[in-house]
């Protein structure tokens, strides 16, 4: 199972070349690619904040790449205590950690901070 940050989210909707072809077949052949509503939120504030050009039909295109909308729960909110070394860290990302650990999926993202991190489960997008 794999959750994709927000870079990556936009990199497959765009078929960038940045996504890496480790990476792209990874979400090819995982049993669930989820995004995150976290990452819908950070991407509708950023659009709404004139920082971002999202297609009108954003979740069409998610949905035609076979992407799982993963919910926030209280247990994910509560589970960015478990990473204290990110408390200065961007708090989407944060709770992307929690969400990737407690629901035991290898979290896909190009964020420096977090491959530059200790956890197993964090892996290299542009590769």
């Amino acid at each position: 199972m794999l959750l994709l940050d927000s870079q990556v989210v936009l990199w497959l909707v765009d078929d960038n070349p940045r996504l890496g072809r480790r990476a792209r077949n990874s979400i090819e052949n995982a049993d669930t690619v989820y995004v995150s509503a976290a990452t819908i939120w950070e991407l509708t504030i950023k659009k709404m904040l004139g920082k971002l050009d999202l297609p009108e039909v954003f979740d069409v295109a998610l949905g035609e790449q076979g992407i799982t909308y993963l919910s926030v729960t209280a247990e994910h909110a509560a589970g960015i205590e478990d990473f204290p070394e990110l408390l200065r860290h961007d708090p989407f990302d944060r709770l992307l950690v929690a969400q990737a650990s407690r629901e035991r999926c290898d979290l896909l993202t190009a964020d420096q901070v977090l491959l530059a991190s200790s956890y197993p489960f964090v892996v290299d997008a542009t590769r």
